[in-house]
């Protein structure tokens, strides 16, 4: 009964919090579009539709804010992927609020200088609000208030590390109090926990604590173990989280998604998501175009002496494999002597290699031959930083005998790489190359941020276009 009386107050505290928190939403909103009219030109009345407009963006908000998780609890869960969901939230609900208008036809008399100020300040007011709860109650919990105590069982390495994560992460607010770990690897220095022998102690601790939730961290492999946690409490009270250990079967991040209702985890699917896709793309786009103004001059000089120095093109043109398997034509300044290549084979550049130009030698020490590839990023067929592009012949033959090679095709491929600035370049002479630089590839796209794009161009331009590898 006090088990049940605690889950009623609690569920009624959160009911309490989550009026709250609309209420000071819709609070944020009215006051945004007041600060948002002292900006108004002088002498700008203010008319009905401004009213109008104010009371329908509140309406939606209320309405859409429940349908992006905006008032979920977000104990242990990533605060950036909160702020995307407040923001996109917000904008969704004011561009209803503006379709809506313009269909009741009281557009005319509205500010758009008011509408634009409005839901800027509202956005970073309402981002605003949620860190400021966030940094008290983090401080909060530092101190050991809002815990929500737990209890994590499970076997070996998989369940050490997420009861080594719920120590390293105080702010979340878990606390582990009981805990059974079979075939242990390694003896956890945790204070204050309940190390059980068997499950049976286990729950019995679980109870005696009156812990309210039950983490169990198992490999995919182990569904007895997981029955037997699950009958253990099937006349309990008690909240029980599935963690699977999908490492050592996922390419990428093992998320969960929803597919038709059902929970489906992403085993091998695209490693970046739409978010993130298009921050590269923004930072590709507006890098490349900063660059070619900037190296305008240095192109047309390079373009000429190619010209000058031999008979023939002045850009190299060649089949790459982009995104998704796509194929486009690389540019690239020609550095060698125009000649003919036997069908469906690609020789590599060698050392002392007698096809390339003298001049030819030199842009290829010094990576000026790649400048052109920066064209490629303006198209979108390439990025700043990605895996290396790869003749095609190479790409069917390696992808054959090389371990996850073919997943360097899942995003575009780059001018320069994490393989590249690690002292993967040049030619690829015997399979360990080829293998080292997709295991960096593949780093690469298992840790992708934008910091970590911005931190490979400087390496690019602190270590030097110049490499002993490059001929």
């Amino acid at each position: 009964m006090r088990a049940l009386a605690a889950a009623r107050l609690k569920a009624g505290w959160s009911e309490l919090q989550s009026v709250f928190s609309r209420l000071i939403d819709v609070a944020l909103i009215v006051l945004g579009a007041a600060v948002a009219m002292l900006l108004r030109p002088a002498g700008e009345g203010y008319s009905l539709g401004d009213g109008t407009f104010v009371a329908i963006s509140v309406a939606f908000a209320l309405l859409l804010f429940p349908l992006f998780g905006v008032y979920q609890s977000w104990r242990g869960r990533s605060k950036r992927r909160l702020v995307g969901h407040i923001s996109l939230a917000w904008f969704v609900a004011q561009a209803c609020a503006v379709a809506l208008m313009f269909a009741l036809h009281r557009t005319a008399s509205v500010s758009r200088l008011w509408v634009a100020c409005w839901v800027l300040n509202t956005g970073v007011a309402l981002v605003a609000s949620r860190f400021i709860v966030y940094t008290i109650r983090s401080r909060m919990r530092h101190a050991g208030y809002d815990l929500r105590t737990v209890g994590v069982t499970g076997i070996g390495a998989h369940c050490e590390n997420v009861m080594a994560k719920i120590a390293a992460s105080p702010a979340s607010g878990f606390r582990v109090v009981a805990s059974f770990i079979s075939q242990p690897t390694t003896r956890l220095d945790i204070s204050g926990i309940s190390v059980c022998r068997d499950l049976k102690a286990f729950a019995v601790a679980i109870r005696a604590e009156k812990v309210p939730e039950v983490w169990v961290a198992l490999p995919m492999s182990e569904e007895e173990a997981l029955r037997d946690v699950l009958e253990e409490f099937s006349g309990d009270l008690v909240n029980i989280r599935f963690i699977p250990d999908v490492r050592s079967l996922a390419m990428f991040d093992g998320e969960m998604v929803e597919l038709m209702g059902a929970p489906a985890i992403n085993m091998v699917a695209p490693p970046l998501s739409g978010a993130a896709l298009l921050q590269k793309a923004i930072f590709d786009r507006l890098f490349a175009t900063f660059t070619l103004i900037l190296i305008a001059p240095l192109m047309v000089a390079i373009a000429m002496a190619v010209k000058l120095s031999s008979r023939g093109p002045v850009f190299f043109r060649q089949t790459r494999k982009g995104a998704d398997g796509k194929t486009f034509k690389i540019f690239k300044f020609r550095t060698m002597r125009a000649h003919i290549e036997k069908a469906g084979v690609v020789q590599q550049a060698t050392r002392n290699d007698p096809r390339i130009t003298p001049l030819g030698a030199f842009l290829r020490r010094t990576s000026l031959d790649e400048l052109p590839q920066f064209l490629n990023v303006l198209r979108g067929e390439m990025s700043v930083v990605g895996p290396r592009p790869h003749a095609t012949a190479h790409d069917d033959y390696y992808q054959k005998i090389v371990d996850g090679y073919i997943h360097r095709y899942r995003i575009k491929p780059g001018i320069t790489g994490w393989a590249q600035v690690n002292g993967f370049r040049g030619e690829t002479d015997r399979l360990e190359k080829m293998q080292g630089r997709v295991e960096y590839d593949m780093y690469y796209l298992r840790n992708w941020s934008l910091k970590l794009d911005i931190r490979i161009v400087i390496a690019t331009f602190m270590k030097g276009m110049v490499h002993r590898n490059a001929y």
